[in-house]
């Protein structure tokens, strides 16, 4: 990742098309790195699960509706989604200086799993509370994050001792990572291991989305 992070870095500095033209050659060197390294993750991650695929997210940024009118992105990113319908979540990685961080998990649920989700959690939270508060879960990702509104969505008790769960619209995990542990050897096998790390919280939260609240099965 050395190449991808010393253009970056620049990058950040001269956001402009002007330069990001005058380096060209640099960005498709620092592409060709950093593709290699997520068809590797694809590659591992298709041994312990089953990928639809990888989508690589273009460095271009839309500015049509933003405030920020800087032309590009200054990561690289990549997502691996799971073979629906049994199985559910995303993986993500997302490379930038400063901020690098391997994470998955539910980021923008519909609202028919989302009230399911939510449904699931007003009746029992036994089997997510075991799941994040394993060792292993602790150790990589501390706890779920993800946006929450501000008080009991419609039709749930804001009192309920499960709320701060209810009341998310996202479920995801994050483990970030220093500019150091990306650019070292270590880092593939510590993303491997990140990912590896969310699968009892992706097979549960699979169970329960094609699964009916009487755990009947959906598909």
């Amino acid at each position: 990742m050395k190449k991808t992070f010393e253009f970056l870095k620049q990058l950040e500095k001269n956001n402009n098309r002007e330069w990001f033209a005058s380096h060209k050659a640099e960005y498709e060197s620092a592409v060709k790195e950093n593709k290699v390294f997520f068809n590797k993750m694809y590659a591992e991650l298709q041994k312990n699960d089953h990928i639809k695929g990888v989508h690589i997210f273009r460095i271009y940024r839309d500015v049509r509706f933003s405030k920020d009118q800087t032309p590009y992105k200054t990561n690289f990113g990549a997502g691996y989604s799971r073979v629906k319908p049994m199985l559910r979540g995303g993986y993500y990685i997302h490379l930038e200086p400063g901020n690098s961080f391997v994470g998955g998990g539910f980021w923008a649920p519909d609202a028919k799993d989302l009230l399911r989700i939510r449904k699931e959690f007003e009746i029992s939270t036994q089997e997510i509370d075991k799941i994040i508060s394993d060792k292993t879960f602790i150790n990589y990702f501390k706890e779920i994050q993800g946006e929450a509104v501000k008080t009991a969505p419609r039709g749930f008790d804001k009192d309920h001792p499960s709320i701060d769960l209810i009341r998310k619209k996202q479920y995801v995990v994050m483990r970030k990572f220093t500019d150091q542990e990306v650019v070292s050897e270590a880092f593939q096998n510590e993303a491997v291991l990140t990912f590896l790390a969310m699968r009892p919280f992706f097979d549960y939260m699979s169970e329960v989305l094609t699964t009916d609240l009487n755990g009947e099965s959906l598909i």
